[in-house]
């Protein structure tokens, strides 16, 4: 049997806006922006090579509409690998994402910065170590 997480569910607030944020900002492609009833979408988005996907989930409650941006209270949320990270990063700083914590550092497990989405969830950007 084989198995695999396929897509990640972040609430948002507004479809349209994350939608911008991650395909304008972050680079990445939108899968799917298909209308649902009741003012809902499936809507999917994910990195251009990547097969991990996240569902954007408009908050429809009081409750959902507090979790967003706090999706994992303050921790790091997701965590983002790239192939060359000192590319992604001025391409993010050059797009007005916004960095956190401090300068880029190497860690044992790789070169690393976090940044928020436009909700302020964090994100690790990482360049694993060889």
């Amino acid at each position: 049997m084989t198995q695999r997480i396929a897509l990640t569910t972040l609430v948002v607030s507004d479809y349209d806006a994350a939608i911008e944020f991650y395909v304008e900002k972050l680079g990445f492609s939108l899968i799917e922006d298909t209308a649902l009833p009741e003012n809902k979408r499936w809507v999917v988005v994910a990195p251009a090579t990547s097969d991990s996907q996240l569902l954007l989930a408009q908050a429809a409650t009081t409750e959902q509409l507090a979790s967003v941006g706090n999706q994992t209270g303050g921790r790091v949320f997701l965590f983002l690998y790239t192939d060359d990270f000192w590319r992604d990063y001025e391409a993010y700083k050059a797009r007005g994402v916004e960095f956190v914590n401090g300068e880029p550092r190497k860690e044992p497990y790789g070169t690393v910065a976090v940044f928020k989405d436009l909700y302020g969830n964090l994100w690790d950007l990482i360049e694993p170590a060889a």
